[in-house]
């Protein structure tokens, strides 16, 4: 317990990461590295020509023939230098330095012999998010567009960002405070506002049904078994990005399940109540609503791991409930699960579990923390420049309320997800136990529905497309454009998306990864109506909607229900 209470305390001063785990990573390469006398003289005559190059170009800034980038350019998804103001001497030398440097350190360690791949990784990774908080975009003094701004207000835009620094300060020191934005976006007010009832509630969920929008609807119910990462209204945000109003005007009655935010008293819930109490009990209640049809199930990133979960177990015991399976940037093997994972080994999950061990739950802003990291540029560094030395705040939105309505994680459920999944990848190799026995994802025969997103940092699209040879069952892939939010909050009249879809038989030959890419036809527009017409394949005639809830319903509240607001 003292052990524990130490480590709890550390990871108050480390954001939650393993000082064991980042040393043994840095040990791990400075020590091949001091080794290679040959690699340290490839990395020193990289950084003298680097340097020779540097000084030439800066000698010849004012030349009228010193054409902008000339030396290095940024990467096509690297937004920080992407304005003319950039373009400029002596802006552009300074952001081309810093290009250089960033580049050199990627070589410096990157590629030397005898360093585990998942510590250089992490090393790699971790002098990454370093380099990014000096990036010349990140200063007023060498930003040009910060200085320009300055210009024409006067400078405003610092008054400006300092009244925005202190907002976000007084939402930090108060979680429950909800800032001017986000008060536009008020959960059964302004999001979340399809019609339906709460049929079904205990300790873990509660499950809404949502009135028909047509007088006819297809017989098989449609459940949506979203992450309880974050609350389920993703996948019902405003009356235009829907998915469930999509598919109530489609004609599919649609159940969802809203998960239970855990506090201090729900540390001993399992990995496996998600399933038993969530997706177990929900298939239960709608057999009870629409008895002897069959469903369709969708699970949404890590409900969709869950639901495949319960989809193997259902079908080594014969239960042929689920008429189809779909899953949305869902994995269900983690070798290769992305950045991630890189701090995900034993000396990080066992430092993880004592924080966690002390209140019980992993804190809302641990998980959000570690997804911005992922994406640092975009979500951290971009942000500060824009808010705090440009004094602009970003058009407020519906998905940006969303994610900062984060939940959080028990402990036990937390510690399980990690080592099973993450740690011994147990559900892809066949260890991972339901009710005692082993379950294996090749007992799944129900088609599947299976999407990707091109840039998605928290499953990416090749782990995701592993189901292929994974299950027994034919699996109709899409690759959609976007992130793992964005990509699939897809709605018909949102302009430039775009995605490519193929089906696998369950006899036919694997196709990989990067053929695939080549093999499948591209497509212009949303995904979901390709995904609406794939589930019509598969349903029956069109009948009268069904009832919504039953006897023991009464008394429950309508959508969104009361856990969303916990």
């Amino acid at each position: 317990m003292a052990d524990r209470a130490f480590h709890a305390m550390l990871a108050r001063l480390t954001g939650g990461i393993s000082p064991a785990a980042l040393s043994l990573a840095y040990m791990d390469w400075a020590w091949n590295l001091a080794t290679a006398p040959q690699r340290q003289m490839e990395i020193v005559q990289e950084a003298v020509r680097g340097a020779g190059r540097l000084l030439g170009a800066g000698l010849r800034v004012t030349a009228p023939d010193q054409a902008p980038w000339s030396l290095i350019k940024p990467q096509p998804q690297d937004r920080r230098f992407a304005q003319p103001e950039w373009e400029n001497p002596p802006f552009n030398l300074l952001a081309q330095a810093f290009l250089l440097s960033e580049r050199w350190w990627h070589n410096a360690t990157t590629g030397t012999r005898g360093v585990a791949p998942a510590n250089e990784a992490v090393v790699e990774f971790s002098l990454r998010q370093i380099l990014d908080t000096l990036a010349p975009s990140n200063f007023a003094a060498t930003n040009p567009e910060v200085l320009q701004k300055a210009f024409q207000s006067g400078g405003e835009n610092f008054v400006f960002g300092v009244q925005n620094w202190y907002a976000d300060l007084v939402r930090l020191l108060s979680p429950g405070k909800r800032s001017t934005e986000d008060q536009q976006f008020v959960v059964g007010k302004t999001v979340a506002t399809a019609r339906g009832k709460v049929v079904f509630r205990n300790h873990l969920i509660e499950l809404i049904q949502y009135y028909p929008t047509t007088e006819q609807v297809r017989p098989e119910p449609v459940l949506i078994v979203p992450a309880w990462i974050m609350k389920y209204y993703i996948l019902n945000l405003s009356p235009h990005n829907s998915l469930v109003k999509y598919l109530t005007d489609e004609g599919f009655t649609v159940f969802m399940i809203s998960w239970r935010n855990p506090t201090e008293k729900d540390r001993d819930i399992a990995f496996d109540d998600y399933r038993v109490l969530g997706i177990e009990a929900a298939l239960a209640m709608i057999n009870l609503i629409v008895p002897g049809r069959r469903i369709h199930a969708l699970g949404y990133c890590l409900g969709g791991t869950l639901l495949s979960i319960a989809g193997a177990a259902m079908a080594r015991d014969g239960d042929t409930r689920l008429k189809s399976i779909t899953l949305l940037a869902a994995q269900t093997d983690f070798t290769e699960a992305g950045e991630l994972t890189l701090f995900i080994n034993e000396s990080q999950v066992t430092f993880l579990e004592d924080m966690m061990w002390q209140r019980g739950f992993l804190e809302t802003t641990q998980m959000a923390g570690a997804f911005q990291l992922l994406r640092s540029n975009d979500l951290i560094w971009s942000r500060v420049a824009r808010d705090y030395l440009m004094g602009e705040r970003a058009p407020p939105s519906d998905l940006m309320a969303w994610n900062a309505d984060a939940t959080r994680l028990p402990y036990r459920m937390h510690s399980e997800y990690l080592r099973k999944l993450f740690l011994r990848n147990d559900l892809a190799e066949g260890r991972y136990l339901v009710n005692g026995k082993s379950i294996a994802l090749s007992d799944i025969h129900a088609p599947m529905f299976v999407v990707g997103t091109v840039r998605d940092h928290v499953a990416p699209w090749k782990s995701v497309y592993k189901i292929h040879y994974q299950v027994d069952a034919d699996v109709t892939f899409l690759l959609t454009s976007g992130g793992h939010n964005a990509g699939i909050v897809a709605p018909p009249a949102e302009p430039g998306h775009t995605y490519q879809v193929m089906t696998k038989g369950a006899d036919a030959p694997y196709v990989g990864p990067d053929e695939w890419l080549k093999l499948a036809p591209r497509h212009e527009g949303s995904w979901w109506p390709e995904w609406s017409a794939w589930l019509s394949a598969r349903s029956g005639g069109l009948c009268e909607p069904p009832h919504v809830g039953v006897a023991s319903s009464q008394g429950l509240p309508d959508a969104p229900g009361d856990y969303v607001h916990l």
